[in-house]
């Protein structure tokens, strides 16, 4: 048995999740940094059901790394994921469909007060086409998040969704070597719609996560992270706002 076919399952945990907490206007539907290895390898064909769950906590910090009080935010959720890679070949490549429905339980505390909002986040679909050689592994497609999740207008602390359809077109691309190495990269830019609530529409972003890693029987031990940066600034009712741009 290959190295692919012990570890390539793990990939699907690790496809893109719709994020919960949201920092900015429009604020990204995608959890950087979420595929550090495997990104570019999926199973072969079949179909193919994930249940993962995750938890974030943390306080609001001002431009200089400030804590603000009193702010807090926590989220627990559990994602279920459906993964459909056909053996219809296209371009030369396996067709792929995925679905991500995110159920959400967040609260966001802000001076004593505890703004909890509990349901479904927004979803994500995506066709998608995967390649695969010995050594190189690629997968390119469209993820389209829509805004499915709930959205408080009148207080956006109980927000669980962005209001706003995103399209992000993507490739990433794993290499795999006979000593059980694993070099991946998912290279993804995000055009985001516009929020109908407050006419306000993020700029556009160019994001990357990245995963060096060593695969040792069933576990994969490596070090892994995620660059962020916007190209576009904001805009609200059709005029461009300046010094919106974001980079992490």
């Amino acid at each position: 048995m290959n190295i692919l076919t012990k570890v390539v399952f793990i990939a699907v945990l690790l496809m893109t999740t719709a994020s919960v907490v949201h920092a900015k206007e429009g604020g990204d539907q995608y959890p950087n940094g979420a595929e550090t290895f495997m990104s570019g390898a999926l199973p072969p064909p079949g179909n193919y059901f994930v249940n993962y769950t995750g938890y974030y906590s943390g306080t609001l910090h001002d431009p200089n790394g400030n804590e603000i009080n009193p702010v807090k935010v926590s989220a627990l959720w559990d994602t279920l994921r459906f993964v459909h890679v056909s053996d219809k070949v296209f371009l030369g490549g396996n067709l792929v469909f995925h679905g991500i429905l995110p159920i959400v339980h967040q609260n966001i505390e802000t001076f004593g007060i505890d703004n909890k909002a509990n349901g479904i986040a927004d979803i994500t679909l995506a066709p998608a086409i995967a390649w695969h050689t010995p050594d190189y592994h690629v997968v390119s497609g469209l993820d389209i998040l829509l805004p499915t999740g709930k959205y408080d207008k009148k207080n956006p602390f109980k927000s669980i969704g962005t209001n706003n359809y995103s399209y992000e077109p993507f490739v990433a691309v794993t290499m795999l070597t006979p000593q059980g190495w694993d070099f991946s990269l998912k290279l993804m830019y995000s055009f985001h719609g516009e929020n109908d609530h407050t006419n306000y529409t993020s700029g556009d972003e160019f994001h990357l996560d990245y995963g060096i890693n060593k695969n040792i029987g069933d576990w994969s031990y490596g070090v892994g992270g995620y660059y962020l940066t916007q190209l576009v600034n904001d805009k609200q009712n059709s005029v461009t706002l300046s010094n919106t741009k974001t980079e992490v």
